[in-house]
Formats: structure tokens, C-alpha cells, sequence
């Protein structure tokens, strides 16, 4: 049997559990992994409290998680490239779930860790670095500009402004004033959130910014959308309908392992650090959840499944 963490209905933390499930067996385009450590994502208390479809009866109880590293222990049919005993990352296939000691990993969402990298870096890069990386790419800005990240001290818009900065694109970001040491560190400026912040970034760019990163959406975008002539360069991860109301759109996300394999080449040069605040057991994990559904995580929280 394989112990797990997941929930039973769709609601909020009361419905999860600790969860006993029968070993996983890997389907075409699919590896069975031994998990190291889970990456834990806002997505993952978004799909349990049902925010983003009710789960179907037959599909409960639900193992959380949608990112791990950890050892291929199992490969399904039609799978080329891996190995038993190789050492990966990736995201979750789908009915899977991460919180667990085995889980299996869509196989083309999957990559090899570099030596370089640990597994604790490594399961935070499947969610918030890639989507960093396909925004930032998408957004296309070039030297000189400057890029407004609105929520900029989770997991997407710390590594979101590492990427940025690598480009030599000028990265302002919004978030709490308690968060002001982590994103100087990044090398972007603060501008705390809340009313007046449009205002507050006119003050320091006159003429607003060239492209908008949107990680909070609602009225906090609504607030910093008027910084941007061409709405174009807007983007969003959260608020389809906002986004597209004020004339901008939804991140295009790639998901495969070209992707995957860029960040964890960036972690390993040094070049991007996933600023894990916090790393807790699996009996913890209903924890380390709460961090970040309460929205006090400073970067991102992972769950050490096994060493």
C-alpha cells in the first residue's frame, strides 16, 4: 500500500486526510516514481476546494500535489528517453497526485535532474518555474525594459523576476511590505499593493511599465492594468475573465520537458534559485499546504516525501 495525503469531497482543509491506496501501475506515456520531495502550488487547494471543477464520486478520495521529483521505479508502454532508477522531475499525470510515496508523471511533462539540483529544488520547477518561464517568454520584452510582476513573492513571480533579470529586463514587482527583503534580493523594487499603487509606480515610472505578469488578478489587476499602453503585453495566470476585459490574455502555457530542462539548467549555473522558505515532512503536509493557502509563503514550501 502506498500512504498518501489527499481529501475526500471537495471543500475546504477539513476534508483532507492521510489516505492508504494500492501501488499505481503506469499507463502508455506514463513513469511510476518514487517520490522525493512534492512541490506544493496555490492550484493544489484551488482543486480540492473545488474552485476549479467539482471532483466526480468516482475520482475521491484525491491525492493533492501536482509536481515531484523523485526515482523512476516503473515505465509504461510508448515511453522513450527514461530509465528505471533515473533520477527526475515533472508534473503529475492525470488522476495522480503528488502528497504521496509513489505517484506516476506524465512522461513528456517529465525531465531528467541534473546531478546539480536537488530534489528539493527540483520538484518546485514543474509549476511556478515553468509557467515564470513561459510568461516571461511569451511577454517577449526586451534589454532595458521593465516588466511589472503583480504578486511577485509567490513561487511564479520569484522566479519570474530571476528569469527576467537574466534577460536584463527591469522587474518591479507588487506584494506586502513583509516582503520587501525577499523581492530586493531578486533584484526587482517593491511597490506594496493595496490602494494608491498605481500611483506609487507613476512615481517612480512616469511613463508605466512594457508588459504586466499578472499572478492576483480581480481588483488588484484592475488597479495596474492603466500602467500599460499596449495590452498586449498583458498577461494573467488566475483571472481569465478580467484579463480579457481589460484587453489582455491568458498565459500559453508549454508544458513539455524543453521547458523543464532550460529551468533546471538555470538552477544548476546558478543562475535561478527557487527560494524554498520552507521544507516539511509528509506527516506535515497538511501544514505546509495551509502556508501556502493563507497566503503567508515567502517563495515556495515542499514536502520531503522520502531521502
Amino acid at each position: 500500500m502506498v500512504k498518501a495525503f489527499g481529501y475526500s469531497s471537495n471543500g475546504g482543509p477539513d476534508v483532507q486526510e492521510s489516505l492508504e491506496l494500492e501501488m499505481p501501475s503506469p499507463l502508455a506515456g506514463e513513469l511510476l516514481v518514487e517520490v522525493r520531495t512534492a512541490g506544493v502550488n496555490p492550484v493544489d487547494w484551488k482543486i480540492r476546494s473545488g474552485m476549479l471543477g467539482r471532483a466526480k464520486p468516482g475520482d475521491l478520495p484525491a491525492v493533492l500535489g501536482s509536481e515531484v521529483s523523485g526515482v523512476v521505479r516503473g515505465i509504461g508502454k510508448d515511453v522513450d528517453g527514461f530509465a528505471v532508477d533515473d533520477e527526475v522531475f515533472g508534473s503529475i499525470a492525470p488522476a495522480s497526485g503528488g502528497y504521496a510515496q509513489y505517484t506516476l508523471v506524465t512522461a513528456n511533462a517529465a525531465a531528467h535532474k541534473p546531478p546539480q539540483v536537488s530534489f528539493n529544488d527540483a520538484a518546485t520547477l514543474p509549476v511556478a518555474a515553468a509557467t515564470a518561464y513561459d510568461g516571461v517568454t511569451q511577454l517577449g520584452l526586451t534589454k532595458g525594459q521593465t516588466l511589472l510582476i503583480n504578486g511577485i513573492s509567490g513561487g511564479v513571480g520569484v522566479a519570474a523576476a530571476q528569469i527576467a533579470r537574466d534577460a536584463n529586463i527591469n522587474v518591479i514587482g507588487t506584494a506586502s511590505e513583509d516582503k520587501r527583503a525577499l523581492v530586493e534580493s531578486l533584484g526587482a523594487t517593491l511597490v506594496p499593493y493595496g490602494d494608491g499603487v498605481a500611483e506609487r509606480i507613476r512615481g517612480l515610472l512616469p511613463d508605466g511599465v512594457d508588459g504586466i505578469f499578472d499572478l492576483a488578478g480581480g481588483d488588484g489587476l484592475r488597479a495596474v492594468a492603466g500602467l500599460l499602453a499596449d495590452r498586449n503585453n498583458l498577461i494573467s495566470t488566475s483571472d481569465p475573465t478580467t484579463v480579457s476585459d481589460l484587453g489582455g490574455h491568458m498565459i500559453e502555457r508549454d508544458r513539455t520537458h524543453r521547458v523543464l530542462e532550460i529551468v533546471a539548467a538555470m538552477v544548476a549555473d546558478g543562475k535561478l534559485d527557487p527560494h524554498i522558505e520552507d521544507i516539511l515532512p509528509f506527516d506535515e503536509a497538511a501544514d505546509a499546504i495551509a502556508a501556502v493557502e493563507v497566503g503567508h509563503a515567502k517563495g515556495k514550501v515542499v514536502i520531503e516525501v522520502s531521502t
